[in-house]
């Protein structure tokens, strides 16, 4: 670990989230209980991401936006099992945007506001439009951008929307590591 968030990280229930090499929490941030960011996570200001009654895991070089809220399903008379929260490699997760007790695939972009409910599947390479809301137990297929509320597949990604994924994520690791570099003086 590349820094000293201790506020921001806290156990629960004997459960201390586990940070992958060189993962940067704005102090402001929250990551707590059952949580495991892999390498080159982002994790910017306001954001929760809470782990109190199941698991989360968010894959390499994956930023999480200003506000975003992370969640998971517990387990209980409604849902025995539950549901984690799984979300893959290269994912940006927008502003404000609220994932609960979902999966989501790798190279996804998860836009501003939008909302992904409990149960529901996103697949690799996908776009979800600022605003949209996933319903539970909805699968988004893979290689399409998805608007609306309920959200709708909309149309097909182009070559150039697909390459985005990867641009995407690579920025936010090097402004990642700027802000390391400038908390390190």
């Amino acid at each position: 670990m590349s820094q000293d968030p201790a506020s921001s990280v806290r156990t629960f229930e004997g459960h201390r989230p586990r940070l992958g090499a060189r993962v940067m929490i704005d102090p402001s941030a929250v990551v707590l209980g059952d949580v495991a960011l892999d390498d080159d996570v982002s994790v910017w200001p306001q954001a929760v991401i809470r782990g109190d009654m199941h698991r989360i895991r968010v894959g390499a070089r994956t930023s999480i936006q200003d506000g975003a809220i992370l969640h998971i399903t517990h387990a209980g008379p409604y849902n025995p099992d539950g549901w984690p929260l799984l979300i893959g490699s290269d994912v940006t997760v927008g502003h404000g945007a609220i994932l609960h007790g979902c999966r989501i695939g790798d190279r996804v972009l998860v836009g501003m506001r939008a909302t992904v409910m409990d149960g529901a599947v996103v697949e690799d390479e996908v776009v979800i439009a600022a605003g949209a809301l996933v319903t539970p137990g909805k699968t988004l297929r893979s290689g399409y951008l998805y608007t609306g509320s309920p959200a709708r597949e909309a149309r097909a990604l182009s070559e150039k929307e697909l390459a985005y994924f990867r641009y995407s994520a690579d920025n936010y690791v090097r402004l990642k590591e700027r802000h390391l570099q400038a908390q390190s003086g």
